[in-house]
């Protein structure tokens, strides 16, 4: 089973984590997030982030999920990549976290593919209520 490791800004993460608990009614394991504060040092957490990395890894790989790529925790997230062994992807949201989650018994590359098309599948326009009034006024 392949690990996933979230490096988000502030309590993103946390947050994505217990949604995902809800929605399955259950923790997945070997999942695990760092969130990343205004005043770290991507330096100094750099440690840490390598140290649950490993946590999350069952010999099959991890994946490292971000939100903003070219912010502090995307660059950290960076720094952690191994090609074929730990990949990345930015732009984390719900349902590619859930996503993610489905497909990672099948292989990193399927895993990564179906993440990111989950995060664009997951953007869609809402259709107006019907009768609703819903927007009126």
């Amino acid at each position: 089973m392949i690990g996933i490791f979230l490096v988000t800004h502030g309590t993103l993460g946390e947050s994505l984590i217990q949604n995902v608990c809800h929605v399955l009614n259950k923790r997945p394991p070997l999942i695990a997030q760092l969130g990343v504060a205004a005043q770290d040092d991507p330096l100094d957490i750099l440690p840490l982030a390598r140290l649950l990395l490993q946590e999350v890894d069952g010999g099959e790989g991890v994946l490292v999920m971000t939100d903003v790529f070219g912010a502090t925790p995307g660059n950290l997230a960076l720094k952690l990549l191994a090609p074929g062994r730990v990949e990345g992807v930015s732009g984390v949201s719900l349902p590619m976290l859930l996503r993610a989650l489905t497909y990672r018994e099948r292989g990193m590359e399927t895993m990564v593919q179906k993440a990111i098309s989950g995060a664009r599948d997951g953007v869609v326009r809402l259709p107006p209520a019907l009768g609703s009034g819903a927007g009126e006024g």
